[in-house]
């Protein structure tokens, strides 16, 4: 018979054992621990659980990104109608209108209610004659077309290379827009955000111009013919340039690439090819007169590519002369026809 010495005995011995298996399982914990952060901290930067960070880009936050519309803001395609527009004459109004009207007028880009993004090329301070930027009156005109196709808000924006505020004010975009009753939108640092443009080779994630197209339905780009002294040509693909944001001046050393992944980038409703004074030589910047002709002449086009490729050989004159590479880097996405010859189109001439 166990005497209750023999009961206290035995129960001091379990004690024993449970403070022992526990101390080792705190042993063990520890010990997993410090493998753990051996590990982490020892392992190479891509494997798993690993805190190695030799260039700082683990250590940098997550950048939160966005998206456009995944099909853009086009309007649905048609079978029937010209994919560009080409309208001569003096008179801007009529000319603009004229082309937009070859290609279904405006009321088949733009209903009642729509907040509509223009993107004129205010990149450079020059007086509007010098063509370096978009002809106001060609802006003012359009403004006036879409506002008379019942557009709720109608907003202008671009981010120039030079000084907002001074470009806009010198070029006469600014009082062109304000006159025609669009909103101006100049760019500050809070007005941009990563935008993620999948398949883009310089751009996938990339600081953009987003603040104005916020809860926009159509976006229309209108563009200046002009020379460039690294791509060949500037016009409507190229426009697209002026929405980003960051060191976009490296992407110098592949210009052609970067104008590839801008057609990826914006989708736009249709385009405007401002033929109306064409910078065809000293661009893009020009600051002579004696580098711009007046051509008269205003293209309409659901096809980028198209419109700059006739604009390459009508209007800068380059007939005979191969397309600039981004035109066949674009093409190769399916973005558009650069053989403007074979899409649909047709030219009137207004006066």
């Amino acid at each position: 018979m166990s005497t209750d010495n023999d009961k206290t005995q035995e129960a001091e011995e379990l004690q024993v054992i449970a403070e022992r298996r526990a101390f080792l399982k705190r042993l063990a914990a520890a010990a997993l621990v410090a493998v753990g952060s051996g590990w982490a901290a020892l392992a190479p930067p891509k494997w798993p659980l690993s805190l190695r960070d030799p260039d700082g880009e683990r250590g940098k936050p997550e950048v939160a990104v966005f998206r456009l519309p995944e099909n853009g803001f086009v309007v649905q395609s048609s079978a029937v109608l010209p994919v560009m527009g080409i309208a001569h004459g003096a008179d801007v109004d009529r000319a603009v209108r004229a082309a937009v009207d070859v290609i279904g007028g405006i009321s088949r880009f733009v209903q009642t209610g729509d907040i509509v993004v223009i993107k004129p090329n205010v990149a450079f301070e020059r007086a509007a004659v010098l063509g370096a930027t978009t002809n106001p009156d060609v802006l003012k005109a359009l403004i006036h077309l879409v506002r008379e196709a019942g557009a709720r808000e109608v907003r202008v924006a671009d981010n120039p290379i030079e000084s907002p505020e001074s470009c806009f004010l010198r070029s006469g975009i600014r009082q062109a827009a304000i006159d025609a009753g669009a909103r101006v939108y100049l760019p500050t640092p809070a007005d941009f955000d990563t935008l993620h443009v999948p398949g883009a080779k310089w751009i996938e994630n990339w600081p953009f111009f987003r603040n104005p197209f916020r809860d926009a339905d159509k976006v229309i780009g209108v563009a200046p013919v002009k020379d460039h002294n690294l791509c060949g040509a500037s016009m409507t693909t190229k426009n697209w340039y002026g929405l980003l944001g960051g060191r976009r001046n490296q992407f110098h050393q592949d210009i052609h690439g970067i104008i590839a992944d801008l057609a990826l980038m914006m989708r736009p409703t249709f385009v405007l090819l401002d033929g109306i004074r064409v910078l065809f030589r000293s661009g893009p910047t020009g600051g002579s007169l004696a580098d711009v002709y007046e051509a008269n002449t205003i293209v309409a086009s659901t096809d980028s590519l198209a419109a700059d490729a006739f604009g390459w050989e009508n209007l800068l004159s380059r007939k005979g002369q191969d397309l600039p590479a981004y035109f066949e880097k674009a093409a190769s996405k399916g973005l558009g026809n650069p053989q403007w010859r074979s899409v649909m189109h047709k030219e009137v001439q207004v006066g």
